[in-house]
């Protein structure tokens, strides 16, 4: 008899390697004053003030794209599953669930914990779980995590404690989706406050997690409170949160830096010398399961024209890229397959000849091919707001002068710079995509035809076999190697120009202890404490 779990632990428990961080990493960036920064001294004991950069959408988890909002979702939710992480490996086990067992590959069933409530008093049942699973996978308006239960058959109550998943067909993908964190899909929230906020639930976030929220002050902060009914036992450990959202992160470094705030979320990289070398503050950080990229618009001229997608791609310098606009923090990108993916990322790739790299002889190659041998000028949208601002931006303008492409930037706000993304009203932008623990969730939402995330709107048809037969083999090698396929296949016809893969760096105040770094996850506060 086949045992499918532990096939499914063996690929997910194998784990990611930690991997040192780079060494040497090149200084920049000025630390500012914090002038204007109207916030009393940090809080002490048992409260915690961390400053906030990067974006923060709605903090309905089915409907969040941004890692920034997800670090807030795993303070306030729970998924049927969480991730682990032990210094070597990264698994999932069962968190609203007590238990969890797979029957021929395709039958998952759940035990639930008993007694949990959601944080307005009504029960965390198998009623409650099943609404949440149909919310994704076929509710109105429809969940950018809908593709992750693509294959799901049906959801059915077996007891009130009890929830069956049955698959058409077995989903390597599922202990991902599962996880109340960068899953989504799993994440559980309240019925009830669903049906009564409606649209604006995601400003009324209601779950089962150990902090309760109170508010949300527009540009301002999110107040979080201790959950005192929260399931596991003597968490969480701080009695309430804040969380400052700052557009400004010379702001955020300076209130950090200074000790009025204990921490911040996601640090720019030029930062990150200054951080180490202050000894009152703790970095915690590596390369994670991400990629950036210089996306071009596939659906309209000029980047409907293959010869210059790919001339884009050869034309950048990834080495010099990752020195002048992330001042040396990084790794160049070959494909979106990135170093925690250990099953399935290949650290030689750089020897293969596979993937994107830089070749200006190539690229010109390309250009000469192009339809349009004039000069073009596209768009190129950038927001300052973020991690990255308009640098990858300034920084990719002379290289792409060398092919006859020259970019007018154009500098938007960040909700119009979503809005317009989102809606295809564009021709260059730059992006990343954080938090991936598989390369199903790096491939499939961002490329397959008319997928949720297919910004660029490219199709191929091979492509969407490739990552759609990954999705059902569990075999590692038949995995990997479909993915490899599908990789190259995107690579080779350009929708984005890829470019590196970054770590992600996360701050404290050596006072806050217990906090439990994970290096594809979000930020978890359930353990912390401030002495």
């Amino acid at each position: 008899m086949t045992d499918h779990k532990a096939i499914l632990a063996e690929r997910f428990l194998g784990g990611l390697n930690r991997r040192d961080l780079m060494k040497g990493l090149a200084a920049g960036g000025v630390v500012m004053a914090a002038g204007g920064l109207a916030r009393p001294a940090h809080a002490a004991g048992n409260e915690i003030k961390l400053a906030w950069v990067d974006h923060i959408d709605t903090l309905d988890p089915h409907f969040t794209g941004f890692l920034g909002a997800v670090k807030v979702h795993n303070n306030i939710y729970n998924g049927l599953l969480k991730v682990t992480y032990d210094g070597k490996k990264v698994g999932f086990v069962p968190d609203l669930a007590e238990s969890w067992d797979i029957t021929d590959g395709v039958i998952h069933t759940f035990k639930l914990r008993p007694n949990v409530k959601f944080h307005d008093g009504t029960p965390c049942d198998a009623e409650a779980v099943k609404w949440n699973v149909e919310r994704v996978w076929k509710g109105e308006p429809k969940s950018p995590h809908g593709w992750k239960f693509k294959s799901l058959e049906k959801v059915e109550v077996v007891d009130p404690l009890t929830v069956k998943l049955t698959f058409k067909q077995p989903y390597a993908f599922l202990p991902v989706a599962l996880t109340g964190s960068t899953g989504r899909a799993g994440t559980i929230v309240s019925p009830a406050a669903v049906q009564k906020f409606g649209a604006s639930f995601g400003r009324n976030p209601v779950g089962t997690g150990p902090f309760k929220f109170v508010s949300w002050k527009e540009n301002d902060s999110i107040l979080l409170e201790k959950n005192p009914d929260y399931f596991e036992a003597g968490l969480p450990k701080l009695d309430k949160v804040t969380i400052l959202i700052m557009k400004e992160a010379s702001s955020a470094i300076a209130a950090v830096m200074s000790g009025q705030v204990d921490g911040m979320s996601d640090s720019p990289v030029q930062f990150i010398p200054q951080l180490k070398a202050n000894p009152n503050l703790q970095v915690f950080g590596e390369i994670e399961g991400n990629y950036v990229y210089i996306a071009m618009n596939c659906r309209k001229a000029p980047f409907d024209d293959i010869n210059l997608r790919r001339a884009v791609a050869f034309a950048l310098n990834r080495e010099q890229i990752i020195k002048q606009a992330f001042f040396g923090q990084g790794i160049p990108a070959y494909t979106p397959i990135s170093p925690p993916m250990t099953d399935f990322y290949d650290p030689n790739v750089a020897k293969t000849g596979r993937g994107q790299r830089f070749d200006l002889a190539k690229a010109k190659e390309f250009r000469a091919k192009a339809k349009v041998q004039d000069v073009i000028e596209p768009k190129f949208m950038v927001t300052e707001e973020g991690t990255y601002g308009s640098r990858l931006a300034q920084t990719v303008l002379p290289m792409l002068a060398e092919i006859g492409i020259k970019p007018k930037l154009e500098l938007v706000e960040r909700a119009a710079w979503v809005s317009r993304r989102n809606a295809g009203d564009f021709e260059m932008l730059d992006f990343n995509w954080w938090a991936d623990l598989d390369p199903d969730e790096t491939l499939f939402p961002e490329f397959h035809t008319g997928a949720a995330w297919n910004y660029p709107g490219w199709s191929n048809k091979r492509f969407d076999e490739c990552v759609e037969q990954a999705q059902v083999i569990l075999d590692v090698a038949q995995r990997k190697a479909l993915y490899e396929e599908a990789s190259d296949i995107i690579m080779d016809e350009a929708p984005i120009a890829i470019t590196s893969h970054m770590p992600v760096f996360k701050i404290f105040a050596k006072k806050v202890k217990g906090f439990n770094y994970i290096p594809v996850d979000s930020l978890n506060l359930h353990t912390v404490t401030v002495s």
